[in-house]
């Protein structure tokens, strides 16, 4: 089988030993995915709705690294601080995925790698026939 990895370039990807996303096949896997910008800064804190838009963003941004696109989406999971959030959290989610509609969890956990990081996202997608 083929695998592709897709990287964000960050150092911690080797540290850590982990990439933002992998194509095995035809699956798409994107590894959680949170709000930052492209130095690594957390967008938006204290804003649920913004920075689960700016994580989807980054999460179609790996799919298309990768071949696929956000209609590839069959699964997604979303981790939350604070899951008083979810309409703001889910209404993002909703406005990109309304017409996709995945299948989807939504998961208050304690916290996630930065205290400023409300919401973390993973996606599965599939595409073509695994033969390409």
């Amino acid at each position: 089988m083929d695998r592709r990895r897709v990287s964000s370039g960050t150092e911690w990807e080797s540290t850590v030993g982990y990439s933002r996303a992998v194509r095995a096949g035809s699956q798409i896997h994107v590894a959680g995915t949170t709000a930052t910008d492209d130095d690594g800064e957390v967008v938006a804190p204290g804003e649920p709705y913004e920075q689960t838009k700016r994580a989807l963003e980054i999460v179609a941004n790996a799919l298309e690294d990768a071949g696929g696109s956000l209609e590839d989406v069959v699964r997604t999971r979303i981790y939350v601080t604070d899951i008083d959030d979810w309409e703001e959290i889910g209404r993002a989610h909703g406005e990109v995925f309304g017409e996709i509609r995945p299948a989807a969890s939504m998961v208050e956990v304690q916290r996630l790698i930065d205290p400023d990081h409300l919401v973390e996202i993973e996606a599965i997608a599939v595409i073509g026939t695994g033969d390409e």
